[in-house]
């Protein structure tokens, strides 16, 4: 392909405020940080900021207040090169935020807060059609807009990738069988099986209720997909690194793997990618800021699956 790939990044955009601890607090009090950021981010935008520093046009559609954090935000976003200009902004309405908290070791406690008024379900797409993107990834955070973008990529032929995380069942219901492509997390596919599995079965558990491609991530531990032409699961490991810094790896990974589907990738060398991508970010402190970038990404897939 001559041209960069096309993609649509559709759901959150929040402004995090992430600090560093040496651990995470147990009980009230006061704790003094060690770092700090304040940054645009929510999932499908770290997703749709990883997918352009891999190369990719990238646009997102989201919800903003019409307030000062709205114009932060967007300010923040387009600096990555993303183009904001399907981003609604809602009269009196107030834009998302979030608190993070990470430990030494990398994990995290994520707070967000999102204003109902700015999530209401849109009434149609911000364009008249997507065939003119490669693929369309949505997260959970804004169902209303997620189903108009699956149902429309589809239509058109495109990849309809959902990342499935942590949500209400009759979210994850609505926007699962919408979707070509579905990544989820090892907490979302519980919450759809109904009962705790670990990640091999669940995606075999989860494959069996949709025809959509499905794989599992569970952090260090890899990821796990089904492939349907022999009927098993099979496993891909994540890169051995030191994580300083999970915040945004997942929705890092699912912004390659958007990539990777777009230029039509295998689907394990997508799933590669996506992986050494993640594993590169969770070197960095900082959420999102931590994306690699498309050199940086190859040359830890070549270290770590070698031809």
């Amino acid at each position: 392909m001559n041209r960069p790939v096309k993609l649509l990044s559709v759901g959150a955009l929040t402004l995090d405020t992430i600090l560093r601890l040496e651990t995470l607090p147990t009980h009230q009090g006061k704790f003094i940080a060690s770092d700090g950021v304040q940054i645009a981010a929510g999932m499908a935008t770290s997703a749709a900021c990883a997918a352009r520093r891999l190369g990719a046009e990238v646009f997102l559609w989201a919800s903003a207040g019409d307030d000062a954090i709205g114009d932060q935000l967007l300010a923040g976003i387009e600096a990555e090169g993303v183009d904001c200009s399907f981003v609604r902004r809602v009269q009196g309405a107030r834009s998302a935020l979030a608190s993070i908290l990470v430990d030494t070791h990398g994990e995290r406690i994520i707070v967000p807060f999102y204003d109902p008024k700015a999530q209401a379900d849109p009434q149609a797409l911000p364009v008249a059609d997507l065939s003119g993107f490669d693929a369309v990834l949505v997260d959970v955070r804004w169902p209303g807009a997620a189903a108009l973008a699956l149902t429309a990529a589809r239509d058109a032929g495109r990849p309809a990738i959902l990342d499935a995380d942590t949500a209400p069942l009759e979210v994850l219901e609505l926007l699962l069988p919408l979707a070509s492509h579905i990544v989820a997390s090892e907490t979302a596919a519980r919450i759809v099986c109904g009962h705790a599995l670990d990640p091999e079965t669940a995606c075999a558990d989860l494959a069996s209720r949709t025809d959509a491609f499905v794989a599992v991530t569970g952090g260090a531990a890899g990821s796990w997909w089904h492939d349907r032409s022999s009927g098993c699961v099979r496993h891909i490991a994540a890169p051995k690194v030191k994580a300083v810094d999970t915040l945004a790896a997942g929705d890092i990974f699912h912004g390659a793997f958007a990539v990777g589907l777009a230029e039509a990738m295998p689907i394990e060398q997508a799933l590669r990618f996506a992986s050494a991508a993640a594993a590169l970010k969770c070197q960095r402190f900082g959420g999102r800021l931590g994306a690699p970038n498309r050199d940086e990404t190859l040359s830890m897939v070549a270290a770590t699956w070698p031809a």
